[in-house]
């Protein structure tokens, strides 16, 4: 009689490829991070910034300093990310080293990831409302009839001459149709040719000032609105550029911190302490 030695392989169940519960906290630690920095650097940076012309910093080295400043928060709050992913992922058995590389950067690139999609879902109102704490007080919004954006330029305009007695009974009137002419002409660039002369003719009435003097007032203030607007623009762009530049960092920061938690952890694994 012979006997048929048959043996019976069970299937090793393999680990997923991601670990979400890895990824959603190293997530939610660099959003919590981000949050944190931003408000000590929002803290630092009103310090430094004086209403007086003569003190603080220049608006140039503001901005510097600030899109440093979100590289580093991004570096940081990413790191941390990332290397809370690869710490917290299970152990893939039985995978080539290079694949485990390429898992662990996944895993540090997906939590960046979802700490972002996060950040623009949450974390975006308080940080606005930490950095607008500092000038809370000092804005206000047309939807209220009272102030605008634009009412420091028509009060230029309606400031009347010294030697004037100008009439006031209409004055909201005459504000609020100067500002929306504002607002259409500079939003296209330019004020037009009609518009300019309706506003030199009201300002004119207004002012007791003499055509010559209401002419010069009226380029000069249009012209000052216009350098604003484009200084403001250019700050906007500006900073847009330096968010790229830290989102980007921080995806890499995430990614390269996730390879070396991943390590740590098959390390600890491999000696027992999983």
């Amino acid at each position: 009689m012979v006997f048929e030695t048959v043996e019976i392989s069970t299937p090793v169940e393999e680990s997923p490829a991601v670990s979400w519960p890895a990824v959603a906290a190293g997530a939610v630690a660099a959003a919590a991070l981000t949050l944190v920095l931003l408000a000590f650097g929002a803290g630092m940076g009103f310090s430094t910034v004086s209403v007086w012309g003569n003190s603080g910093i220049s608006a140039s080295t503001f901005q510097i300093t600030t899109g440093l400043y979100l590289i580093v928060v991004a570096m940081l709050a990413s790191a941390m990310g990332g290397y809370v992913a690869g710490r917290l992922r299970t152990r893939w058995t039985g995978v080539h080293i290079h694949e485990v590389f390429f898992r662990d950067t996944a895993h540090g690139f997906l939590a960046w990831g979802f700490a972002t999609v996060i950040g623009a879902a949450f974390l975006a109102a308080a940080a606005s409302n930490i950095a607008a704490g500092g000038t809370s007080g000092l804005a206000s919004t047309q939807s209220t009839g009272s102030a605008g954006p634009l009412d420091y330029y028509v009060d230029a305009l309606l400031r009347p001459a010294p030697a004037a007695s100008a009439n006031t009974t209409d004055a909201g009137t005459a504000r609020r149709e100067i500002a929306g002419i504002l607002t259409k002409g500079l939003g296209g660039g330019d004020v037009a040719g009609p518009d300019r002369a309706y506003v030199a003719q009201v300002v004119a009435a207004r002012t007791g000032l003499g055509q010559a003097d209401v002419d010069k007032r009226v380029s000069n203030v249009i012209n000052q609105a216009k350098t604003d607007l484009d200084d403001a623009r250019k700050a906007a762009a500006k900073l847009s550029l330096w968010l790229t530049a830290s989102l980007l960092i921080g995806a890499f920061a995430a990614s390269l911190a996730a390879t070396q938690g991943g390590k740590v952890h098959d390390s600890n694994a491999s000696l027992g302490y999983d």
